[in-house]
């Protein structure tokens, strides 16, 4: 019988410990999937010494062999100038990118080192201290940096523009929530373009800075994963990226008053600047550049729909996300 084509096929966990135990020449292994999503997040463990590993497989229509390159190149950089980062990790061949034969065609895969200690909640003054200083050396890095191979872009078009119209489809028995996605959005646009981009810093975003995305051990010490997302754009997209967690601490978790926000996120700052300068208009820049973030990723979520959004991606989740805009709009952009 002839094989039916697919678009996103899932790799076995007990071939893949097989696999890459062979590749890493690593014994006694086990293999679980963690997320079956944007991509998909092994954890390989060793059960002799308890070493751990993260297998990342990319879904072809997500990310290219230059993107992927791209990573891991900005990672390497990133490692090698002492950035607190995970890396990735060759395999004995000397090779980053492993290779699998699937129904879609070729997916890709990278291991990576595993980031020790777990996610902090809540975060302390003491880790938003860490992060604004650990963020700051990772922008002097990444600050006006080169790579060999290509990734995204970050700019007004591609945070706002185009999301915007690619959303219009989803909203479409939604009229007044997308009327009012669409003027927000092109007001924002304005506001973004009215400051003089050509004085803000730039250079390779993580653009996902959530507690998600960075561990901390029982003391302290931090390590930043996930840099899918990394591309070229004003480096205060990061900052901006940060933001949203003060912003759902207070609109979703009810942790932290806006009052109790906005201090942590002065001294957030504070702690950045020690390390690198940040424009007073780059600071006035975050409540745009945050509303964008939120813009971005529910263009990705629509986009993305078929592959792994369906759960959740419906009339009652953009009314809900329409709702946390018009929150933010309120709160910080409104005038």
């Amino acid at each position: 019988m002839e094989i039916f084509p697919t678009q996103y096929s899932l790799l076995s966990t007990e071939g893949l410990n097989s696999y890459l135990s062979a590749k890493y020449g690593l014994v006694n292994t086990t293999c679980r999937l963690l997320i079956h999503n944007v991509s998909d997040t092994y954890l390989l463990e060793t059960k002799d010494d308890d070493s751990k590993y993260i297998f990342k497989v990319y879904r072809n229509a997500h990310r290219s062999y230059d993107e992927i390159n791209g990573e891991i190149e900005l990672l390497t950089i990133l490692k090698d100038k002492d950035a607190k980062v995970s890396i990735p990790l060759k395999d004995l061949d000397g090779r980053y990118i492993q290779l699998f034969n699937v129904g879609e065609g070729v997916k890709r895969g990278v291991m990576f080192s595993f980031a020790q200690g777990k996610i902090a909640n809540p975060l302390t003054e003491e880790h938003i201290k860490i992060i604004g200083h650990e963020i700051a050396v990772i922008h002097n890095i990444t600050a006006n940096l080169a790579l060999s191979y290509e990734r995204k872009s970050y700019d007004v078009d591609t945070l706002l523009t185009y999301p915007v119209n690619v959303l219009k489809t989803a909203f479409k028995d939604l009229p007044e929530e997308y009327e009012y996605l669409k003027e927000v959005s092109e007001r924002v646009a304005v506001k973004i373009r009215q400051f003089d981009l050509s004085q803000f810093s730039y250079g390779y975003c993580h653009y996902d800075f959530l507690p998600k995305n960075f561990h901390f051990t029982e003391d302290n010490q931090i390590t930043f994963f996930d840099f899918d997302f990394a591309g070229k754009g004003l480096l205060a997209n990061d900052i901006a990226s940060f933001y949203v967690f003060f912003f759902i601490e207070v609109f979703a978790t009810k942790r932290y008053t806006q009052e109790e926000a906005d201090r942590l996120f002065a001294v957030f700052i504070k702690v950045y600047r020690e390390v690198r300068p940040f424009s007073d208009d780059e600071l006035k820049s975050i409540p745009y550049l945050g509303f964008a973030f939120w813009i971005f990723y529910l263009g990705f979520q629509y986009e993305n729909f078929e592959d792994w959004s369906n759960m959740f991606f419906g009339p009652n989740f953009l009314r809900e996300r329409i709702r946390l805009l018009k929150q933010w709009d309120e709160w910080y952009i409104h005038e």
